[in-house]
């Protein structure tokens, strides 16, 4: 394990994340004034879904950001790869492919069902 080469990926990993969650949490200009809400769906009804969905999305990439912090500590006191639920080491296939993975794939499977 190259505790380097894992470092430098988290944390640009961490900058993506902050960059995007940054972009989606931004006040929106919006040159109209308000979003107006009637019986159809429109032009408000569309942007009020799509930014619902931006706040779902910046959740999601707001967990992930704690998980890649988390993986970083980790790093640093030693016991990256180590499941943080049970206990168990986490597969080397899943943190090549997850590196900020912070639980097993079955801890991981009960915290998202």
């Amino acid at each position: 394990m190259d505790a380097d080469a894992i470092r430098r990926t988290l944390e640009a990993e961490r900058e993506g994340l902050r960059t995007q969650i940054a972009e989606i949490t931004a006040t929106p200009r919006d040159p109209m004034g308000s979003v107006s809400f009637g019986k159809r769906v429109g032009e408000g009804t569309a942007q009020a879904v799509e930014r619902l969905n931006q706040v779902g999305t910046a959740k999601q990439l707001a967990a992930m950001l704690e998980d890649v912090d988390r993986a970083l500590q980790k790093l640093e006191d030693g016991t990256y790869g180590i499941c943080d639920s049970c206990g168990a080491e986490i597969p080397p296939e899943r943190l090549e492919a997850r590196p900020w993975s912070v639980l097993c794939v079955d801890c991981s499977a009960e915290r998202s069902g």
